[in-house]
């Protein structure tokens, strides 16, 4: 006797439509068919265009990273898992046992950590080296040097590397220049337009904007370079969820405006804070007393980002009060979210230094970082000065 019931089991096909869909179609399927052994081998050698399984590839990757590619001016940007899977696929995919990296010194810290704690163990080694100091990035140069990682404005200190000196360093000694452009974005900093060889986003900040998805994004300009760090990528499993991918496609509709906002409302804030007796200093590349700001001047043109970071007077008991006393401006180690966020780098992203390593790079119980949101200017001018108030 036959089931009576129907079959659910069979997939039901998608429905053909002359219209198409305005927002792009969320795609989660993991694994995708293809009609013979024949079809799937004209897909693996690039004959064809299609997907097999998820961890290789998938529609929403793909469109997010053509959105940023054009952001970035090249094509054939990978969507990874995370910025720091991002930054992993590239050293793995590029350098092999026995390379040397030179890279700045003023990394975030998680690639502070890789490159000094875990590349060594894979027999990589790393010399770091301040970027704001080109004679000192030669003299770390070794004859097994491969890669130089550098990020432009540096997290948490927001110092602004020597990029005309860098690029021609790379050039000159033939070492492949690998770009992390979170901070600054594509529209801060064009990397490529300035010689870089490979460049990396941690999309998770301000590219997706929301704090709601965790991407990276690596681009290589020459293709061999782009094949490796997607083998590595996919071998890795550091695969993107295409649901993250689809959010932050989303993000990005509205970043022109976000950039405009969050930079204007960056500058004013810096100023707002720079006068008040808690503050030590005001570190933000667009003010004259940046050690840096001629050169964030002729590197970015206007665009000097949304980060501040500002050193308290005091330590650890005034970073306290002034958390405490700031409850709408979320204490969270991120940045590039539409709202302001407050970090502390000595207890989150810097925790793995020791302390006399935070202390050389200027990172005190009293030093925060702050990733400006769109929230109406006179709103966050109250806020941190009701905070500092606490914190003085």
């Amino acid at each position: 006797m036959s089931d009576p019931r129907p079959n659910l089991v069979r997939r039901t096909p998608f429905p053909e439509s002359v219209s198409r869909a305005v927002v792009t179609p969320l795609q989660p399927s993991v694994v995708y068919a293809s009609p013979d052994p024949d079809a799937l081998d004209a897909q693996y050698e690039g004959r064809a265009q299609g997907y097999t399984y998820g961890r290789e590839g998938h529609p929403n990757a793909d469109v997010l990273a053509q959105m940023v590619d054009r952001m970035e001016g090249g094509t054939g940007g990978i969507i990874t898992g995370s910025g720091m899977s991002a930054v992993t696929a590239t050293l793995l995919g590029l350098l092999s046992q026995g390379d040397h990296v030179l890279g700045s010194n003023q990394l975030y810290g998680r690639s502070l950590r890789m490159l000094t704690q875990d590349m060594p163990r894979w027999g990589i080694t790393a010399t770091l080296a301040d970027p704001t100091d080109i004679a000192a990035m030669e003299a770390a140069i070794t004859p097994a040097t491969k890669l130089l990682l550098v990020e432009v404005v540096s997290n948490p200190t927001l110092r602004v590397a020597d990029m005309e000196g860098i690029e021609r360093l790379a050039r000159e000694r033939g070492l492949i220049l690998v770009v992390d452009n979170t901070f600054t974005t594509p529209y801060g900093f064009p990397a490529f337009e300035r010689g870089a060889d490979v460049v990396i986003h941690s999309v998770t900040k301000l590219l997706s904007g929301h704090s709601d998805v965790t991407l990276g994004y690596v681009l290589a300009r020459d293709a061999a370079q782009r094949k490796a760090i997607y083998d590595t990528n996919v071998t890795l499993g550091l695969t993107p969820s295409p649901w993250d991918c689809w959010m932050a496609e989303r993000g990005l509709y509205t970043f022109d405006m976000r950039f405009e906002r969050v930079q204007a409302n960056a500058a004013a804030l810096a100023d707002a804070v720079a006068g008040h007796k808690a503050v030590e200093a005001v570190l933000y590349p667009g003010r004259p007393d940046h050690p840096d700001h001629n050169r964030a001047g002729a590197l970015l043109g206007p665009n000097f980002g949304n980060m501040v970071s500002f050193r308290l007077h005091g330590g650890r008991s005034a970073a306290n009060a002034l958390t405490r006393a700031a409850p709408m401006v979320p204490f969270a180690p991120t940045l590039g979210d539409v709202g302001t966020t407050l970090s502390h780098p000595a207890s989150s992203s810097h925790r793995g230094l020791t302390p006399e390593g935070r202390e050389a790079l200027g990172i005190t119980e009293g030093f925060f970082r702050v990733s400006v949101g769109c929230e109406p200017l006179d709103l966050l001018v109250r806020d941190f000065t009701a905070a500092l108030d606490a914190a003085a």
